[in-house]
C-alpha cells in the first residue's frame, strides 16, 4: 500500500533533483515508477516502452500493472478508471461519464468513444427553474436527483475493451477490488476537497441521503485525516457484478440502486430502470484539425472539443508569436483573444448534435478562421465583450436556427489520464462526475453525477430565442472534456494532452499544445506554465504562478485581469520523440504521476 508520506518524499526529491539538473541544461521529468528489468548486457536487445500519466499514484500503478501483463492502453484504461472511482471520488467515477479518444498505432485511424451522461426521457426543460424567471441556485440543483444522468462510463469502456482490449475483461478490476476490500489512504487533494466542499455534504436526512457523510466523516463530524484507510466493500461488490457482466450496470442491482438513490427528497430525479437499460454508448471517427504539419484530434459534440480546434486554427492564420515565447505578453495577448473568439462560438453552437444542427464545418473552415482572426490584435485587448460569429455561411449544411445566448454554468471538477502501451497505442481520456462529489448521493459505493447542471438552466434567452444546450429528455447536456491526441503529418502519434477543470478545460489543453509546439517547450515546462483562461471580457490569470510581469503586461495591453483566483488544472500528457522514446508531464496542480515500463526484447 502507498503511503502518502512516502510518495510526499519522492515527489519532493524528485523535483529537487529535477530543479539541480535543470540547473545544469539538463532536461528532466519525473517518474515515480519505473520497472525496467534487470537483462544480462550480453544479450542483444530492441527497447520500446509504454507509459501511464494519471492524477493518482495508484491510478498509475493499476495501469502499469496491465501494460506489464499484456494489457492494450483500452485495457488500462478500464483499470485506471476503476481506481479512480474510488480514490479520487470527487472527481470521476464509474456512476459518471467520458470521452476517450483512441489511437491505433497500426491502422493509424483516431476513434473516439462517447460515453457522455444522458437526461431521463421525463427531464423537462424548466426543470432547474423555480418560476419563469428565477434559476435554481447552483448547490440546490447539484445535491439533488434531478442532476442526474444515465451514467455513461462503464457502457463507453466495455464498447472500447470489447474492440481494443488484449486481457480478460473480469480481471481489469482487479486493482481497484483489492483496494475497495483492503483500504486505501486518504490523499492530501481528497482531504482538502473534503475540508472545503464537506458543507454540502448532507449530514442528517432531513437535508439528503447521508451515505457519503457517514463514509468519509468520523462520530465527531470531523472529516478523516489524510492517511487515514477507507475501505469501501460496496463498491468492491459493485465491481464484482460489472466484471461478471458489465451490462447489469444498466439492467441488474446496481441499476436498481442507482435509480432508487436518485428518487430519493429533497429535489427527486425522473430516472427510471428503462433510462438505464436504454442507453447506448456511441463510437465515432475523431474530429481532427489541421494545425501547421500537423493533425490534432479530438472528440465531436457534445464535447467542446471542437473549440480546441478553433483555438489553433485561429493561432494558425492569426498574428505570429514573437520568439521570446512565454515571457512575451503580447503572445498571451493573441493567445487570450483566440480563446475568447472560441468560447464566444462554442457558448452559442455547441450541444448535442441530435437535437441541434451545429455549424460545425463551418466553425473548423480556414476561410472562417481566418476571418475570425482578423479580430485579434496583439498590442491591444478588445474594448467590447467578444460575441459569437456566423460559421453557417462557411458550412455545408444551411442554417436551421437561430441560437439564443448561452445560460449554462460549467464548474470545476474531472480528471483526466494517458496511456501509450507496448504496441504503440494511445487513449487520451477525460472523465467526470460533474462537480465536486458529483450530487453528493452514493449507490453501490459510487458517487452519482450531477451532469444534469451541464445544460443551460434556461432554454431561451432574454429575446426569446432558444439555447441550443437546454434540457430535453434523451439528451446529452454539452461537455468541456476535450482529450486530445497530435500526429505528424504521417499520422504517427506525436502527443496526447487534456485536464480536468469545467470550462476551463479548453484553455488548459490549449495551453500545453501552445506551449510545446509554438513556444519550443518540454511537456513539463508547457503544463507548468500558468493557467491563463479567457472566456468572456475578463481574462483570469492563475495567482501566484503567473508573474507580476505577465498580469501587468497583459493590463497594460488594455485586458480586465482576474489574477485572484487559483486555476484548478489537473493535465496529464505524453509526447513522443522521434526516436521513439516517451515523456510524460503530470500536474504539480494535483497528485499527477508519470508511470514508465520498459520491454526488452532480442533482436
Amino acid at each position: 500500500m502507498f503511503s502518502w508520506r512516502s510518495i510526499f518524499f519522492v515527489s519532493t526529491f524528485t523535483v529537487l533533483l529535477s530543479s539541480l539538473l535543470s540547473g545544469c541544461g539538463i532536461a528532466s521529468y519525473s517518474t515515480v515508477f519505473d520497472d525496467t528489468p534487470s537483462l544480462n548486457d550480453s544479450t542483444p536487445m530492441l527497447s520500446s516502452s509504454a507509459m501511464v500519466v494519471t492524477a493518482n499514484p495508484h491510478a498509475t500503478q493499476a495501469g502499469l500493472e496491465i501494460l506489464r501483463a499484456g494489457g492494450s492502453a483500452v485495457d488500462a484504461a478500464v483499470a485506471i478508471q476503476a481506481v479512480l472511482s474510488l480514490v479520487e471520488p470527487q472527481s470521476s467515477g464509474l456512476a459518471g461519464g467520458a470521452f476517450m479518444v483512441h489511437y491505433d498505432n497500426i491502422s493509424k485511424d483516431v476513434i473516439v468513444y462517447d460515453g457522455r451522461e444522458i437526461a431521463p426521457m421525463a427531464a423537462k426543460s424548466d426543470m432547474f427553474m423555480l418560476d419563469s424567471d428565477t434559476r435554481m441556485g447552483f448547490i440546490q440543483a447539484k445535491t439533488s436527483g434531478i442532476s442526474t444522468g444515465v451514467p455513461g462510463v462503464v457502457a463507453m469502456l466495455e464498447m472500447a475493451q470489447s474492440e481494443q482490449g488484449q486481457l480478460p475483461w473480469p480481471g481489469l478490476f482487479d486493482y481497484a477490488s483489492d483496494l475497495a476490500v483492503n483500504g486505501f489512504e486518504i490523499s492530501p487533494r481528497l482531504h482538502s476537497m473534503l475540508k472545503r466542499f464537506g458543507k454540502y455534504i448532507p449530514r442528517h436526512v432531513s437535508e439528503g441521503p447521508v451515505e457519503a457523510f457517514n463514509y468519509f466523516y468520523d462520530e465527531q463530524g470531523q472529516a478523516y485525516p489524510i492517511g487515514h484507510v477507507l475501505v469501501n466493500p460496496d463498491y468492491a461488490t459493485t465491481l464484482a457484478r460489472i466484471a461478471a457482466e458489465p451490462r447489469s450496470f444498466y439492467t441488474g442491482q446496481i441499476a436498481r440502486d442507482i435509480v432508487s438513490m436518485v428518487s430519493q427528497s429533497p429535489r427527486a430525479g425522473t430516472l427510471s430502470m428503462a433510462d438505464m437499460a436504454a442507453y447506448r454508448p456511441v463510437r465515432h471517427q475523431a474530429l481532427c484539425q489541421t494545425y501547421r504539419n500537423n493533425q490534432i484530434c479530438g472528440a465531436p459534440p457534445p464535447s467542446s472539443w471542437v473549440a480546441v480546434g478553433m483555438i489553433m486554427g485561429l493561432l494558425e492564420h492569426g498574428p505570429e508569436f514573437s520568439e521570446t515565447g512565454a515571457s512575451d505578453p503580447k503572445n498571451w495577448s493573441i493567445l487570450a483573444q483566440a480563446q475568447q473568439l472560441a468560447y464566444a462560438d462554442r457558448d452559442r453552437y455547441i450541444a448535442d448534435p441530435n437535437f441541434v444542427d451545429i455549424p460545425l464545418q463551418g466553425m473548423l473552415s480556414a476561410d472562417y478562421l481566418m476571418q475570425r482572426a482578423e479580430l485579434i490584435n496583439p498590442s491591444s485587448a478588445s474594448q467590447s465583450t467578444p460575441v459569437a460569429g456566423d460559421p453557417w455561411p462557411f458550412n455545408a449544411t444551411p442554417k436551421t436556427v437561430s441560437n439564443g445566448v448561452d445560460d449554462t454554468n460549467d464548474v470545476q471538477g474531472t480528471t483526466h489520464f494517458v496511456v501509450v502501451d507496448n504496441q504503440g497505442d494511445v487513449v487520451s481520456m477525460t472523465a467526470s462526475v460533474e462537480s465536486v462529489f458529483g450530487t453528493t448521493r452514493m449507490a453501490g459505493g459510487m458517487f452519482l453525477n450531477n451532469q444534469l447542471t451541464d445544460f443551460s438552466f434556461r432554454s431561451k434567452d432574454a429575446q426569446g430565442q432558444p439555447i441550443a444546450n437546454a434540457v430535453a429528455g434523451g439528451k446529452r447536456p454539452r461537455s468541456s472534456m476535450s482529450p486530445s491526441i497530435v500526429l505528424d503529418a504521417k499520422r504517427n502519434f506525436v502527443l496526447a494532452t487534456g485536464s480536468p477543470g469545467g470550462n476551463n478545460i479548453i484553455a488548459y489543453t490549449v495551453k500545453t499544445l501552445v506551449g510545446v509546439f509554438e513556444w519550443g517547450l518540454s511537456p513539463q515546462a508547457a503544463v507548468d506554465l500558468p493557467n491563463m483562461v479567457a472566456r468572456g471580457k475578463t481574462v483570469r490569470l492563475e495567482k501566484d504562478v503567473a508573474p507580476a510581469s505577465l498580469v501587468d503586461g497583459m493590463r497594460d495591453l488594455g485586458f480586465d485581469v482576474d489574477a485572484s483566483r487559483g486555476e484548478n488544472s489537473g493535465l496529464s500528457v505524453i509526447k513522443r520523440h522521434t526516436d521513439g522514446s516517451l515523456e510524460g508531464a503530470a500536474d504539480k496542480r494535483r497528485e499527477g504521476v508519470i508511470g514508465e515500463h520498459h520491454i526488452m526484447r532480442q533482436k
